[in-house]
């Protein structure tokens, strides 16, 4: 399958600045970049539907460049509602590195930081040398501008489109860069830079977005309760992201494996089959988890991230280590554990409200201690008993879960 019908297949591909762009990457060998400002130190799942373009692209020959916007993510992309709130230089460089080692980590191509091309520019250097190019007229067109016109939107953010227009004739003076790829909220940006390049340099150079990739409510992917989900497992484990894509709804987990994998056409279709046919086996969802875990972190982090939720949905928690304990119950309720009797505990630590509702819970069996039902209120609690003397997990219920913790 060409190129072209790979991605319009897989409903990658929202707008193109002209026809002739697909010829060329089926036909020819071009170089082109994708970027992201350094708001925080790590990309987030949303990214990552974004950038594995790149590696598409470069599995069929194309040159990628990663570029990390140093100078732009001092100015801040304009939101469509409100202003972005600036970060301190100093943070910005600490994002920098951070995502510069885990671009090159992950995806292994070039990283530039367009830092290093603006930091000596005075402002009139911009002025008279890019900024006499664009018209005001046409960056009122531009969306996000536009939609910001009546709240107000200030020179800074009014010029972001043109920092990155900078960008796109920079590197093609610098790196032969044609193409600029990104999702389809950096359209007007884009455009900004293919308009720079034509009057500047008197060259056509070509963009692409893809659609912003959402779940079944429109909201963007990879955002749970306004966290996002990110690509640094040290951020969320390999086990929450394994949960998130594990519970994938229905409607939308084929597009994801279009979008988030390099399942090829027919592979893709067999699972969506299957899926079809036993839905409540979620092997499109499992699918899914397989290959974005093992493309992100490796083999090693699936089948740990997997073991934990097979383990946890079985209640045996005993078999599980203390890292995969941490892993697994990160964000339930954690207490101090202290030698004492379980209805003590059960009280004390407000799993239960009292000692008459900790002996309704202990009398219906709804309390388990490391997978196992108790019942016995006056049971002696000890560090023993603790995974690897540390953790001690109590479920209440069917969902509820504490995590004791020995100092």
């Amino acid at each position: 399958m060409k190129l072209s019908e790979d991605l319009q297949w897989r409903g990658l591909i929202k707008d193109i600045s002209s026809p002739e762009l697909l010829r060329k990457l089926d036909e020819e060998k071009l170089t082109f970049y994708i970027g992201t400002d350094p708001t925080a130190d790590s990309m987030h799942i949303g990214h990552f539907s974004s950038f594995l373009i790149a590696t598409r692209l470069a599995r069929y020959g194309h040159k990628p460049i990663l570029l990390v916007g140093g100078a732009t993510g001092l100015i801040g992309d304009p939101k469509p509602s409100q202003e972005r709130q600036m970060i301190s230089k100093e943070e910005v460089l600490k994002n920098v590195e951070g995502l510069t080692r885990q671009a090159e980590k992950i995806f292994g191509f070039e990283v530039v930081n367009n830092y290093d091309w603006t930091k000596d520019l005075t402002i009139l250097d911009f002025l008279r040398d890019y900024g006499k190019y664009i018209n005001v007229n046409y960056m009122l067109d531009k969306d996000i501008i536009n939609r910001r016109l009546d709240s107000g939107i200030t020179f800074c953010e009014f010029a972001y489109t043109l920092l990155q227009g900078m960008d796109f004739v920079h590197l093609y003076e610098d790196k032969g860069v044609t193409l600029q790829v990104a999702g389809s909220d950096q359209w007007g940006n884009i455009t900004t830079g293919i308009e720079l390049a034509r009057k500047m340099k008197n060259v056509e150079l070509f963009g692409m977005t893809m659609p912003l990739v959402e779940d079944a409510n429109g909201v963007k992917f990879g955002k749970t309760e306004g966290n996002a989900l990110w690509l640094d497992k040290e951020k969320t484990s390999s086990y929450e992201l394994y949960q998130y894509l594990i519970n994938a709804s229905d409607d939308c987990v084929i597009q994801y494996l279009k979008a988030l994998t390099f399942l090829t056409k027919e592979e893709i279709e067999e699972i969506e089959k299957k899926h079809q046919e036993q839905p409540e086996e979620r092997i499109a969802q499992k699918a899914l988890a397989r290959e974005v875990i093992t493309f992100l972190h490796g083999e090693e982090e699936y089948q740990k991230a997997s073991h934990i939720s097979q383990v946890l949905f079985s209640g045996n928690i005993q078999e599980l280590s203390l890292e995969e304990i941490k892993d697994g119950f990160k964000d339930v309720p954690n207490f101090e554990a202290s030698e004492c009797t379980l209805i003590d505990m059960l009280v004390n630590n407000k799993i239960a409200s009292s000692k008459r509702e900790a002996r309704e819970f202990l009398s219906a069996g709804s309390i388990t201690m490391n997978g196992e039902k108790v019942t016995d209120e006056n049971m002696f609690i000890t560090r023993e008993m603790a995974i690897e003397g540390k953790a001690l997990i109590i479920r209440r219920g069917k969902k509820k879960y504490y995590m004791g913790v020995w100092k």
